[in-house]
């Protein structure tokens, strides 16, 4: 009785998927609802014919819990809706319900469901492949409320033989998050990938096509299929906010390729744009058709579903053209930091089948600029106001500064405030206050202020006006402090400085002293006083027998009212620095810092190393930047060099350019620098079961002088990496393999034993030679084609467990043999078997990255002799 109830249970589970051959495409959304609580929604299209209908389905949710879900589209039957029919032999069916999740955690929300419909040209046997697909839910704090993108073209779509073939899911976020797209293989039953699945451009005549995705656009372009038939496709729409991703949906679709005597019709190019909060954006789409035909003109998008939508009007032009009008009165709500996408969609009325064209543009709604910024010098500080802005949901302000007005104007889409206007961010208020102090400011600079208003979701407006202003100069402005001699005791530096020009004899009636202090650091920590001067015009001072080679020196200069009995600090200058620059020696070079802390700008440093035949410094080069490279050197030769700065306040009445050099300090350049770490690429030979590494350097600069490379290896399963082998070559091969499995790093030396860090860890898994899966027919009949059931190509496999059994469930054939080698016989009576459907049960012990892993394959094969 045992041996028959086995019987029937490997009956019904080899022969009942085959009552069930109806999926072609679907995929799940999620709504946030409240706390914990999400709706979901099941979208499936399937094939109408089929009696494999489903009035309700299982979803899995990701918490070990299930539910079953009813449809809830169409008109009711007996058993409740029946779904709604969208086109010829395609139902549409959505099934949704609510569910309360117990905390934060990550879920892998699943529908399985057998199985998709016949002949899917991509997908061997696919009318006993399940249809899999899967949404990934995270629920945590960092995250906060969040839905899933929507996508509002359906997953079914056709295109004709010799013709681009181009689809968009026309996906939008409800919360703007940012959504990337990538093209992942259909899966199947328990979630794995279909075994010999291959994307469409890769099934028979279709390989001299492209198959592509844009990983930002979510445009699917197929480059002039070649074969009829039904393809499925599958690919993840990943949400990502403040740069972590934060969920995913996965559309498995369906494309019909057809043959076609007529040509789709063209959507003339649009471009990306922008609109200001509080605005009208309006535009035309131009659709036509060369063939002539009526053109049906459609628009989707998140602008025409959400508050305060878009409008879009399709006016029929004349036969082959037609002309939509896309209208969006725009408010502050509509602010967001990543742009809205509308998709146009035109369709002919051509037959069999409608050809189309899609364009996408994507809409950034942007903030109106602050207005009316205005600078207002008080004392050492500047005060900034500008008017509240118009726009509500404002979250606050960021403050940008530079040194003399540079004139900008915004671009169309242009927000913030770009690098290139050299302003500097100073302050982010998070509060809708319009008042800014900027305090402790230098004399003598003019400077500038732009003013953005920053939203949310980290969206900005456009920036405000420049507003310039200086403060009043009624202390002296420090302008020099040049090294004129190098020496431990007998230095020498030059200080000067600017007169004030605009002090108040009311408040300040003179006379006045000048009172001039050093601190023996760059930075300027401790001051002490040197001397002081009672001439206001006696604006030098030389600093004498000083230590300016082992240390850079700070410098202030203040100023008082010396009137007896009413002495007192009528104001510093800001705190100015030497130019000390510090060597460090390479292979065949010096790098030079410049070291200097000023309240001016210093727009250029010019290099000087000494001449060993005059004795003098030449220049060698200049820099805006506080480095400089010295590559024309010889190892264990000894340079001595010295810069000079050449500065400026921007401001009319101060000397300009300000001119002050460096301490002179040497260095002898030696090979100390390791080379570059190799960029490795490694390429399994899946037929002579070994793995072809290459690697490349990217910079010779420090790759020129490289005697030999170290490889190394980790087996699968092993801790570490060990040596494997050393090469002068910039290839090498790693043969004689039970497994292709394996991690592989590179390591480069020079000739002086420098050593480079290693190269990025390459891994090869036994996947990349295809995994082992099982044709579904093979003709036993003697003719020397196709004789033998033999796997597909493989590696990696220790061995196998397979059962063939026939209907009845008894079996036919055992192996542990990879190869398998079937003469299409019984194996215990070495009889030829009757043609027909047989069954497999195969175990396969595959040796991966992580060891011996074992996969189990179910199937049919079909014997024809």
């Amino acid at each position: 009785m045992k041996k028959y109830l086995i019987l029937i249970v490997l009956i019904v589970w080899f022969t009942g998927p085959l009552m069930a051959t109806h999926q072609r495409a679907g995929e799940i959304t999620f709504r946030y609802v409240s706390g914990l609580t999400y709706e979901i929604t099941i979208v499936t299209y399937s094939y109408a014919p089929s009696p494999a209908d489903r009035y309700e389905l299982e979803i899995k949710w990701g918490d070990n819990t299930s539910s079953i879900l009813p449809r809830a589209n169409g008109p009711i039957g007996q058993l409740g809706h029946i779904g709604e029919i969208v086109g010829p032999d395609i139902k549409k069916n959505l099934y949704t319900g609510v569910h309360t999740f117990t905390g934060a955690s990550i879920y892998k929300i699943t529908v399985e469901d057998p199985n998709r419909n016949y002949g899917v040209q991509n997908i061997p046997n696919s009318v006993e492949v399940p249809l899999f697909i899967e949404t990934e839910l995270i629920i945590a704090p960092g995250v906060g409320i969040n839905s899933s993108p929507q996508l509002l073209l359906p997953p079914i779509d056709q295109g004709c033989v010799d013709q681009q073939f181009i689809h968009n899911p026309g996906a939008y976020d409800p919360d703007g998050d940012s959504l990337s797209f990538h093209l992942v293989a259909c899966r199947g039953a328990g979630g794995e990938n279909i075994p010999g699945y291959q994307y469409p451009n890769k099934v028979g005549t279709n390989t001299t096509g492209s198959f592509s995705m844009n990983d930002t656009t979510g445009e699917i372009l197929w480059q002039n299929p070649k074969m009829q038939g039904e393809y499925n496709i599958s690919f993840l729409i990943e949400e990502w906010r403040h740069k972590k991703k934060i969920g995913y949906v996965t559309r498995d679709m369906q494309i019909t390729i057809v043959t076609c005597d007529n040509q789709a019709p063209v959507i003339s190019p649009m471009n990306d744009t922008c609109v200001e909060a509080g605005t009208t954006l309006r535009f035309n789409v131009l659709a036509t058709d060369a063939d002539n035909n009526a053109i049906k003109l459609t628009a989707v998008g998140a602008p025409l579903l959400i508050t305060n939508p878009a409008v879009f009007t399709s006016l029929f032009d004349s036969v082959g053209r037609n002309t939509g009008i896309f209208s969006w009165v725009t408010t502050c709500t509509h602010v967001r930091k990543n742009p809205y996408q509308v998709y146009f969609k035109a369709t002919d009325n051509d037959t069999p089948v409608n050809l189309f064209d899609l364009k996408s543009i994507n809409i950034t709604v942007v903030g109106p600029a602050p207005r009316n910024l205005a600078a207002v010098p008080l004392g050492n500080s500047i005060q900034l106001k500008w008017n509240k802005n118009r726009c509500s949901n404002v979250s606050g302000y960021k403050i940008y500064r530079r040194n003399g007005f540079y004139g900008y104007v915004p671009g169309h889409c242009e927000t913030g405030v770009p690098l290139y206007t050299s302003y500097q961010l100073i302050a982010t208020m998070k509060t809708t206050d319009t008042l800014f102090v900027d305090s402790e400011l230098a004399r003598g600079i003019d400077y500038c202020y732009m003013v953005v208003a920053t939203y949310p979701d980290g969206a900005e407006s456009y920036a405000s006006n420049e507003a310039c202003t200086q403060l009043k100069k009624d202390v002296p402005v420090i302008t020099n402090i040049s090294v004129q001699k190098t020496g431990t005791n007998d230095g020498r530096i030059y200080l000067a400085w600017s007169k004030p020009t605009e002090i108040d004899p009311v408040q300040t009636p003179g006379p006045y002293k000048y009172l001039i202090y050093r601190s023996d650091d760059l930075s300027g920590t401790t001051f002490h006083l040197l001397d002081s001067l009672t001439s206001l015009i006696d604006t030098t001072f030389i600093d004498d027998n000083i230590n300016t080679l082992d240390h850079g020196l700070n410098y202030r200069v203040d100023l008082y009212n010396d009137t007896p009995g009413n002495r007192f600090l009528v104001g510093p200058t800001q705190k100015a620095s030497s130019v000390f620059i510090t060597l460090a020696p390479g292979d065949k070079k010096v790098r030079i810092t410049i070291n200097t802390l000023v309240p001016w700008t210093n727009e250029q440093f010019v290099i000087y190393r000494k001449n060993e035949s005059t004795l003098l410094f030449d220049s060698i080069g200049a820099s805006i930047s506080p480095t400089f490279i010295d590559y024309n050197c010889i190892n264990g030769k000894s340079y001595c060099y010295r810069v000079k700065a050449v500065g400026t306040y921007g401001t009319a009445g101060i000397t300009d350019p300000l001119i002050n050099f460096s301490q002179e300090t040497c260095a002898v350049p030696i090979d100390n620098e390791e080379p570059c770490a190799p960029v490795l690429s490694v390429v399994p030979d899946c037929d002579s079961f070994q793995n072809g590494l290459s690697w490349e350097n990217i910079n010779p600069d420090c790759s020129a002088d490289i005697a030999k490379y170290i490889i190394y290896y980790q087996p699968p399963q092993a801790e570490k990496f060990v040596p494997l082998d050393s090469t002068q070559a910039l290839t090498y091969t790693h043969a004689n393999l039970n497994s292709i499995a394996g991690c592989y790093i590179v390591s480069a030396v020079d000739f002086v034993g420098n050593r480079s860090i290693m190269s990025d860890t390459i891994c090869i898994d036994n996947d990349a030679c295809g995994t082992y899966h099982l044709p579904n027919v093979f003709t036993p009949n003697g003719d020397e084609r196709n004789d033998l059931f033999i796997p597909f190509p493989y590696s990696g496999v220790e061995k196998i467990d397979l059962q063939i059994v026939n209907r009845w469930g008894n079996l036919i054939f055992s192996t542990q043999d990879p190869a398998i080698k079937w003469e299409g016989k019984i194996q215990s009576t070495n009889q030829p078997v009757s043609d027909g459907v047989y069954y497999y049960v195969c175990d396969v012990y595959e040796l991966t990255l992580h060891g011996t892993v074992k996969r189990t394959l179910k199937g049919s094969i079909t014997v024809i002799r």
